[in-house]
C-alpha cells in the first residue's frame, strides 16, 4: 500500500471477495455493513475477484458508493491466472467457478502475509479488524466449523469424515469466512498442491471447500462461531447479535420470509442503492424456484451419503491425498 492511498500509514487489512454481476447487490450490502462497523484506525484494502463478468455500471456504482478515505476497492480480473487449469474446475447447480478464486490469493498477492476472505452473502455487525487480528499462529487458516454440517444432517457428517477424511465432522470448516496465513500457504506450495489434487480427485459436494479442508487438515485455528453464524432452522443457542451472519445455502432473506437474522440484512440493504433491485429479486422469487432449490438440496444430501458409503473409492482417494500431502515441506 503506497502513501498516496494510505497517507496516514495506518495498518492495512487486506480483504478479498469473489463475485459476478448476479451477486453484486448482496456484495453491496456486505460492504455497507463492513464500513458501518469498521475500526477507522485501520486502512482496508478490498479486492473483488471476478472473471471480467461484472458490468461497468455495477463497478462504477460500487466504487462511487463504497470507496472512500480508509477504503480502497479494486476489481481484479483473475482470468489470466486460471486459464491453465480453468477447464478442470468442477461446478454444480448454482455454484460457479467464482467459488475457487479464494485459492489463488496466496500466489497472486505475495506482498501480503495475512488476509481475510469473505463470501458476499453476509452481514457484518462488528469491526472486521477483530477477526483479522485473531492470532492463528503457524496454522494455514483460521476458520469456523461449518454449522450446516454440525447441525443439519447426518449425511453431511458421514461425507466429511469418510470422503474428505477429517478426523471429526466437528473439525470440518466453512470456507466462506477465512483468516488466511498467506505466508505459510506459499511456503507449503498451496496452489501447486491444490492443482495436483484437482487433477486427481473430484470433490463435487462442497468443491473448493473440500479441497481446502483436505489440505489444511491439522493446521486450522478454529474461531468462535459468532464470526460465521448461519441462519439454519434448528434449535440451537444463538447470539442475539452475532459478529457476522452468513446467509449460506438456501437461507436467503432476499428470497424467503422469516429467515433467522434477516433483520440485519434488511437494515443494511435499505441503506444501499441496490435496495429496489433486491426487493424486485424477492418479489420475483417464485414457488417453482423454491421447489427447485429444495430439490437441489435433497439431491446434494443423497449424493453426499452415496459418496460417504463408497468405501472402495474413499480408500483410493485417501491414498492419493496421503501421497500428495506428503510432498508438503
Amino acid at each position: 500500500m503506497n502513501d498516496l492511498n494510505n497517507p496516514q500509514n495506518k495498518p492495512v487489512i487486506p480483504i478479498f471477495f469473489a463475485s459476478d454481476d448476479n451477486y453484486i447487490p448482496y456484495l453491496a450490502v456486505t460492504l455497507y455493513s463492513l464500513e458501518q462497523n469498521a475500526d477507522t484506525s485501520y486502512h482496508y484494502d478490498i479486492k473483488i475477484m471476478n472473471a471480467d463478468n461484472i458490468s461497468v455500471e455495477n463497478k462504477f456504482k460500487i466504487l462511487a458508493e463504497f470507496e472512500k478515505d480508509g477504503f480502497d476497492i479494486e476489481f481484479v480480473d483473475v482470468t489470466p491466472y486460471v486459464e491453465n487449469f480453468s477447464s478442470k474446475l468442477h461446478t454444480r447447480d448454482y455454484y460457479s467457478k467464482t467459488t475457487y478464486y479464494r485459492l489463488l490469493i496466496p500466489n497472486m498477492y505475495p506482498q501480503y502475509d495475512k488476509a481475510l476472505y469473505l463470501d458476499c452473502d453476509i452481514a457484518i455487525n462488528a469491526s472486521i479488524s477483530n477477526l483479522f487480528n485473531i492470532n492463528i499462529g503457524d496454522n494455514y487458516v483460521g476458520a469456523i466449523p461449518d454449522q450446516s454440517v454440525l447441525y443439519m444432517s447426518d449425511e453431511f457428517k458421514n461425507y466429511v469424515e469418510n470422503r474428505i477424511g477429517v478426523a471429526s465432522y466437528k473439525e470440518y470448516f466453512n470456507a466462506g469466512i477465512l483468516v488466511m496465513n498467506l505466508r505459510k500457504l506459499r511456503e507449503i506450495g498451496f496452489e501447486d498442491v491444490f492443482i495436483e489434487l484437482l487433477t486427481k480427485i473430484k470433490f463435487d459436494v462442497a468443491q473448493d471447500q473440500d479441497y481446502l479442508n483436505v489440505i489444511c487438515k491439522g493446521h486450522v485455528k478454529f474461531i468462535d462461531e459468532t464470526w460465521n453464524s448461519m441462519p439454519i432452522p434448528v434449535d440451537i443457542k444463538r447470539p442475539k447479535v452475532p459478529s457476522l451472519v452468513h446467509y449460506n445455502l438456501s437461507f436467503k432473506p432476499w428470497h424467503l420470509d422469516n429467515i433467522i437474522y434477516e433483520e440485519f440484512f434488511w437494515e443494511y440493504a435499505r441503506k444501499t442503492s441496490y435496495i429496489e433491485h433486491i426487493m424486485n429479486i424477492k418479489r420475483s422469487y417464485s414457488k417453482a424456484m423454491q421447489d427447485n432449490t429444495e430439490r437441489v438440496t435433497n439431491n446434494l444430501i443423497a449424493n453426499a451419503q452415496n459418496q460417504a458409503d463408497d468405501k472402495q473409492e474413499n480408500q483410493r482417494i485417501a491414498k492419493i491425498i496421503r501421497e500428495v500431502l506428503s510432498k508438503i515441506k
